[in-house]
């Protein structure tokens, strides 16, 4: 389980739920339904750590809630 916050949201041009994580720069992921985005973004999640691994790139820390303006 990552402790990364997720941001999921409707978008009426896509016609699909978009999941953002704010932390991990480009991680994002639609789907159907809100379970398939969810299920979606924990893979991409999983995806970007081993793929920040294997080119030597710092992977953030989870720093929970994050505040926007």
């Amino acid at each position: 389980m990552f402790k990364y916050e997720i941001i999921i949201y409707w978008s009426s041009d896509d016609q699909a739920y978009i999941a953002e994580v704010p932390e991990l720069p480009g991680c994002m992921a639609d789907g159907s339904s809100y379970k398939e985005v969810l299920e979606n973004i924990t893979k991409v999640i999983e995806e970007w750590i081993e793929t920040a691994k294997e080119l030597g790139r710092k992977i953030p820390e989870p720093k929970g809630r994050l505040i926007y303006a």
